[in-house]
């Protein structure tokens, strides 16, 4: 899970790349960057950490340019060095730099062609590194003597690109002096948008992981990337699009609507806001249909993103709302901390029980998942602490039993609280008086009600049917070998005297 972002503006987009990294904050706080294309000179900044400790005025001053894109970093392959930091940059051929979300299932077999047939040198780990590399050399291979590069030749680069690359991922990637491609997956799994606005210089374009992002920089959506589809835009702010894959199939992330994404954005043209509305709901029914005299007085959510869910759950069971937690909002999204220890501890940090709330009170918790309980488990002591009789919790996603191989951090089963459990022993293990989660069926009609032209959503973390259909076991247990926390713990730290800097460079 990261986020990305690219603009093509008619002056300098600096303050639109950063102010657009913030609002995809939630997406990564491990790392953020920016590259800048001032006619043929880059200019990059990026560095570990969250995007306000990253960029300061000197740098700012730096990125020129009425071109760039950004990235915020969330690792799920390679490691947390800031040596992985996104935009990456080769040089050849025109000199391109890339952002990317996803992950790709066959980075390993595509890295030892890159480097054994097509001589590409490769400084990381990361498979981000790995896509620029293979969009480099299928432009490259496209590439016509003393002929300005095209729109066509992009577009058929990245119609080798997905024949080479398998898995989930949305990137952007800028091309020196030339312009700005952004591209989808043949699945189209994570997700990717792109809208205009018109200034007094002319007309500008974005494009981003989330729709939020345009309408809070002014934009306007004009629609989602296809599923490997790619739209390029011209230094001179002039956009052609193309379907690059010979057999795309939607099947977007269901995971997005349950917790990625912000709830004010529109993905593959549905509300991830009315969709976790629906989830609580379909949960609020569960519940009467296998508990009509469930004796719960109030329910309460986990905030942020449990709070969607929780309102009409409660509306629908004609139980009390009410907020019984206050959140630190300077403490990182648990989810996405690197560690058991240190997501446990943060727990506390992060949230404060009001405690006449929960006094002699049987609760509903509410939060939008439970991927390794700690949070869960943390949060429900803190209930009985502040007083609570009961202490119930509903979960408004399934329960999360397999790795996720596509851009989210769920890398290995025994990682998984709910792995080989059942719900019973999932809610001993976590200390809930009683557990329920939603149904896979109504998690999906939750997300499909919002565009029924959606067939199929990946729902791989959940039922372990991975859509692009190239992830084996072996596959799978190295994942689980290289991704578990103890092995990115001991990645080699890099301080920010070596990044690169491509500020003086053209």
């Amino acid at each position: 899970m990261c986020g990305i972002i690219g603009i093509v503006g008619k002056s300098c987009v600096n303050q639109a790349l950063y102010d657009g990294l913030t609002l995809l904050q939630h997406r990564g706080q491990d790392a953020a960057g920016i590259v800048t294309c001032d006619g043929a000179r880059l200019h990059l900044r990026k560095n570990n950490g969250m995007v306000r400790d990253v960029f300061h005025t000197r740098h700012m001053l730096n990125l020129k340019g009425n071109m760039g894109i950004g990235h915020v970093r969330y690792p799920t392959a390679g490691c947390a060095s800031s040596a992985e930091a996104q935009p990456f940059y080769v040089n050849s051929p025109y000199g391109i730099t890339l952002a990317h979300n996803g992950n790709l299932t066959n980075s390993e077999q595509v890295r030892d062609e890159l480097m054994s047939e097509d001589l590409r040198h490769l400084n990381t780990d990361s498979d981000s590194e790995v896509l620029l590399n293979v969009l480099a050399r299928e432009l490259q291979r496209g590439r016509k003597v003393r002929r300005r590069l095209r729109a066509g030749d992009v577009f058929d680069a990245i119609a080798r690109l997905h024949g080479r690359c398998q898995g989930g991922y949305a990137a952007v990637a800028m091309i020196t002096g030339v312009g700005i491609v952004g591209f989808r997956d043949p699945f189209g799994i994570r997700p990717v948008t792109f809208g205009e606005r018109t200034t007094e210089l002319g007309k500008e374009y974005i494009i981003a992981s989330e729709s939020v992002t345009l309408h809070a920089l002014g934009y306007t959506r004009i629609r989602d990337i296809q599923p490997g589809e790619a739209v390029f835009i011209t230094a001179e702010g002039e956009l052609q699009s193309r379907q690059c894959a010979e057999n795309p199939r939607h099947a977007p992330c269901i995971f997005e609507y349950v917790y990625l994404a912000r709830p004010d954005s529109i993905i593959d043209e549905i509300s991830v806001y009315k969709t976790r509305l629906r989830m609580g709901r379909a949960l609020a029914k569960k519940i009467q249909r296998l508990r009509p005299d469930h004796g719960i007085d109030v329910v309460i959510p986990i905030p942020d993103t449990g709070r969607t869910s929780a309102l009409p759950l409660a509306h629908h069971l004609r139980v009390k709302y009410r907020e019984g937690f206050v959140k630190n909002r300077y403490i990182p999204r648990t989810f996405i901390m690197p560690g058991q220890g240190v997501r446990r501890k943060s727990v506390r940090q992060k949230l404060n029980a009001i405690d006449l709330e929960f006094k002699n009170k049987v609760v509903l918790l509410v939060d939008d998942s439970i991927v390794r309980g700690n949070t869960s488990g943390e949060i429900i002591q803190m209930a009985r602490e502040a007083g609570a009789k009961k202490v119930f919790f509903a979960s408004a996603a399934p329960p999360v039993r397999y790795p996720n191989v596509y851009g989210i951090d769920i890398p290995t089963q025994d990682e998984l609280i709910a792995y080989k459990r059942t719900e019973q022993e999932v809610a001993e293990k976590i200390g809930a008086d009683w557990l329920i989660y939603q149904d896979i069926d109504d998690l999906i009609e939750a997300a499909r009600a919002g565009n029924r032209k959606i067939q199929e959503f990946d729902t791989s973390c959940f039922t372990g049917h991975y859509v692009t259909g190239s992830v084996s076991p072996d596959y799978l247990a190295h994942l689980s070998y290289t991704r578990n926390d103890q092995m990115r713990n001991q990645a080699p730290e890099v301080t920010e005297d070596n990044i690169i800097d491509l500020s003086n460079s053209a």
